[in-house]
């Protein structure tokens, strides 16, 4: 009698994959979304918010309180990276991205419905520093694992190339948000715009998280986080370990990144409050002065990658630092001339070599760190420099250019450069973590 057969092992079931399209679509269209949010708020920080938000009297006080609290987010996004990070660290990159964009977006949305200082008197601020802070924390989870969507799926050679994608949706989304706004100052009168207009791109974005999500809900995770799995090598607490075992990579990146943060406050908000008011210009023109203008910080990011991928993430942003350093001595004599095509050559440069350091930046902090707290310790670095390099930067470059003259913020913007050259130095030749 012949003994039964044993059946032939199974194979093993597929794995499934992201495709490089939707991995690149699902990094772009997130930070896309997260940034437009971002900037609707900074454009209305400065034409919208210091008038129905504040008490009418001192336009400058106004203005310097909005700009307040446009600064509250920047606090709340090293916040948002911890608690984002934490998740992203431990459960995966894949459903905090989701529960990040739920966050920003949500808090966006809350802002269109807000009633104004006519409304409800000092409440009114409050609430709306409130959604601010609620923006802060969703974009404080969402650059990093964007970013790291990108990288941890990139092929060997093309880490930078793929680490741009998500920083595109900077540039986008600030042409979305720019493009919006001004589409309203040429379409309704100002009575229109200050009663109901300016709700519209707050209430508008809720249309592109929906997008957001549906794509997002269809990644899966990124091989290096799926390796960190299959080898039990989580880490408790992954904002404990950073601090404890990665403490001079994350001060070198918070440093690295400052430059990057204050020469795009200074070219975006602080150059349409200063362009619209010290310098003449109306809102619509200033506004289309700053879209072309960006159009110069989309192209360069990409040409960015290009050659940090050929010579290297650090070696390129040691360059750009240093000609950040002197753009800031041309700062006073170009912006400050009034000239629309002087202030336009000056704009495009600026934002020119915004681009240039932005487009590596996502890698350069991403490789900074393994792969166990990658989530958290780049989302950090990036976060931290925000509240060094930006939250502060509308502020103090306005009160400096107020009390002693423009100089004074291409002298910050040198500082800040030269901080960040610094930092590239000491950093030297970053660890090839495994990405997976």
């Amino acid at each position: 009698m012949s003994l039964p057969q044993p059946k032939p092992p199974s194979a093993p079931a597929a794995v499934k994959t992201n495709s490089p399209a939707t991995v690149l679509f699902a990094s772009l269209i997130g930070t896309t979304i997260e940034f437009f949010d971002f900037y609707i708020y900074a454009t209305a920080a400065v034409l919208v918010f210091p008038k129905l938000f504040f008490p009418a009297g001192d336009a400058a006080a106004a203005t310097l309180q909005s700009l307040a609290t446009f600064a509250i987010a920047f606090f709340a996004r090293p916040v948002g990276s911890a608690v984002f990070g934490h998740f992203g660290d431990r459960v995966g990159r894949k459903a905090t991205l989701v529960a990040a964009l739920l966050t920003m977006g949500l808090s966006t949305v809350a802002i269109g419905l807000l009633p104004t200082y006519a409304a409800i008197g000092t409440t009114a601020p409050l609430l709306l520093a409130l959604c601010r802070f609620g923006q802060g924390l969703g974009l404080g989870g969402e650059w990093g694992g964007a970013v790291l969507l990108a990288t941890e799926n990139a092929p060997p050679g093309k880490r930078a190339w793929y680490g741009m994608f998500p920083q595109l949706g900077a540039p986008i989304g600030f042409f979305l948000s720019g493009g919006i706004f001004l589409l309203l100052t040429q379409t309704l009168s100002d009575a229109e715009f200050f009663s109901f207009g300016w709700r519209i791109p707050f209430l508008a974005s809720a249309l592109l998280v929906l997008v957001g999500l549906y794509v997002r809900l269809r990644i899966t995770e990124t091989p290096a986080f799926q390796q960190v799995l299959d080898k039990n090598e989580r880490v408790k607490i992954p904002v404990v370990a950073v601090f404890r075992d990665h403490g001079r990579a994350l001060v070198l990146g918070t440093l690295i990144a400052m430059a990057t943060f204050v020469l795009f406050y200074l070219m975006t908000v602080f150059a349409l409050s200063w362009g619209t008011t010290a310098l003449g210009f109306s809102r619509k023109d200033f506004l289309i002065l700053q879209l072309f203008s960006v159009l110069f910080f989309g192209l360069t990011i990409p040409l960015a990658a290009v050659l940090a991928d050929r010579h290297g993430r650090r070696q390129t942003l040691i360059a750009v630092s240093a000609a950040i350093a002197l753009f800031g001595l041309v700062l006073a004599p170009m912006f400050g001339s009034g000239s629309a095509w002087e202030v336009t050559l000056f704009m495009s440069l600026g934002l020119g070599l915004m681009g240039m350091t932005y487009g590596p930046l996502g890698t350069m902090l991403s490789e900074l760190f393994p792969a166990e707290v990658r989530y958290t310790g780049a989302s950090l670095t990036f976060n931290l420099a925000g509240i060094l390099g930006a939250s502060l930067a509308p502020y103090i470059a306005t009160w400096l250019a107020t009390n002693h003259g423009l100089q004074y913020v291409g002298y910050y913007l040198t500082a800040a450069a030269l901080l960040s050259l610094a930092a590239l130095v000491a950093t030297g030749k970053p660890k090839e973590h495994d990405w997976g």
